[in-house]
């Protein structure tokens, strides 16, 4: 074996020098009384791996074509990368009450990125599998991190169930694809796959594996309960970071290793998109719990994201790309506030608990505010431009069914600036005898809802972030 070929893996290669740097660092201060030095450590490092995936975003292959990056895959991975840093920066208040996991959430955290990056660049489909189980095991660890809360044991019990079943289902539906082609090589598969019922099953089959990751309609039902066990620092980081590689991942392979099959999936996504946005939007209306509200929302907007699929072409990858960015800010945005709420109240988490929220954190309600106007998709924020460029790439497809899909999907997002809105009418103009109380918001809160809310307020009206997005495609 040619070890020099790691040099071509140069982001997943210091990620995992990052990853042992940090295991030593949590091992040689593990009887320390104060370790605030260590999240701006790891916040430092993760800092340095974003400049190293900027630095690094020319296509590269190794190991016969099992790796392969493209300029989309590096664009995918800073994005990524910089979402996990606002996530470890938000998480420190949760962490300060689990200190004695610190190390271990941080490198789950980190084994679960390294995941990502293998899944996006990967040119086999083994290696795909393989990377797609190393973002979801040590994930489902976090999900059950809060051990002494019986809901995050119960979330990453049902995390874990369903992911190993969904696990299995692609599985199987890869030996049917290996059965139709010969070859598992992502460059070979597409001349070899013909249209035959084993090929037809094994599509669907692998398609529900990653329908699973990104919680569309039907592989939805362990999100709500996993979003609402979990903490809230580890569902921000499931519904966006994990979210995104998996949704550039499937795009990936359907875009170019299932090309020849474009008329059946295109009218297994129809399907999917109008089940995922609908269904989702009808149920986050019900939800009084705020955790359970934004998995549902978020299962909406994972619709919403392969939307920009429908079109298969660059401007579907772009819109993708665009999408997945704005929603990082936005969402984490939300969860961010969400978390210090929650770690100042002792776990308050319903909507009511939000009554006369304004009085008392006018801050932190305004820019909550915000972050669902973006992801309901109201101007001028990035939300609204990153919906248009999604619609567009969709309705660029040219078909019929194609328009209809938009068309549910522009009804839809009225609906989902609805209930957005009940979350604001709640902060603003509803009141409470006894609402959260005024509080200081620490500095790693206050930093990543700062990161958060630039996103939001300034990658909308600066089109050279669609631009050089458009330049990696």
């Amino acid at each position: 074996m040619n070890y020099g070929q790691f040099l071509n893996m140069i982001p997943e290669a210091s990620l995992v020098a990052i990853l042992i740097i940090v295991f030593i660092a949590d091992f040689c201060s593990s009887h320390s009384a104060n370790r605030k030095w260590f999240n701006p450590f790891v916040a430092v490092l993760l800092l340095v791996q974003t400049v190293i995936c900027a630095m690094t975003l020319e296509p590269a292959e190794a190991f016969a074509g099992l790796y392969v990056s493209s300029k989309a895959a590096g664009a995918m991975k800073l994005m990524l990368t910089g979402g996990t840093l606002i996530v470890t920066i938000m998480a420190k208040p949760w962490i300060d009450t689990v200190s004695k996991n610190e190390g271990e959430f941080y490198m789950l955290v980190l084994s679960t990125l390294l995941g990502m990056y293998m899944m996006m660049c990967s040119g086999h489909f083994l290696m795909f599998f393989l990377g797609l189980e190393m973002a979801s095991v040590p994930m489902a660890c976090l999900v059950a991190m809060d051990k002494w809360k019986r809901q995050s044991a119960e979330a990453g019990a049902k995390y874990i169930l369903t992911a190993t079943f969904s696990s299995g289902v692609m599985l199987y539906g890869i030996s049917l694809l290996y059965g139709a082609t010969g070859t598992m090589y992502f460059s070979d598969f597409a001349n070899a796959l013909t249209v035959s019922p084993l090929s037809i099953v094994g599509l669907v089959f692998f398609f529900s594996g990653l329908g699973f990751k990104l919680s569309l309609v039907p592989f939805h039902f362990w999100t709500a309960d996993t979003y609402q066990g979990a903490p809230t620092a580890v569902t921000g980081y499931l519904s966006v970071i994990s979210k995104g590689a998996a949704a550039f991942a499937l795009c990936t392979i359907l875009m170019h290793v299932f090309a020849p099959m474009v008329e059946y999936w295109e009218v297994l996504l129809y399907i999917v998109i109008v089940l995922s946005i609908t269904i989702a939007n009808l149920f986050a209306i019900r939800q009084s719990e705020l955790k359970r509200f934004m998995a549902f929302s978020s299962i909406s907007q994972a619709g919403y994201i392969m939307l920009a699929v429908v079109g298969n072409s660059a401007a579907g990858v772009t819109s993708l790309m665009y999408y997945t960015l704005i929603y990082i800010v936005a969402n984490m945005a939300v969860f961010t506030v969400i978390n210090i709420v929650e770690h100042k109240t002792g776990g308050k988490t319903d909507i009511d608990d939000y009554n006369g929220f304004y009085q008392t954190n006018p801050k932190l309600s305004f820019l909550m505010t915000l972050a669902l106007f973006s992801l309901a998709g109201i101007p001028p924020f990035a939300g609204m431009f990153s919906k248009f460029f999604v619609f567009m790439a969709a309705a660029g497809e040219g078909s019929w069914w194609a328009y209809a899909v938009v068309f549910i999907a522009l009804i839809n997002t009225v609906v989902s600036l609805y209930y957005y809105l009940l979350i604001v009418k709640a902060m603003y103009i509803k009141t409470s005898d006894s609402p959260v109380p005024t509080f200081r918001s620490d500095c790693y809160t206050r930093t990543a809802l700062a990161l958060c809310t630039a996103g939001v307020a300034l990658f909308g009206v600066c089109s050279c972030v669609y631009d050089w997005l458009s330049s990696m495609v």
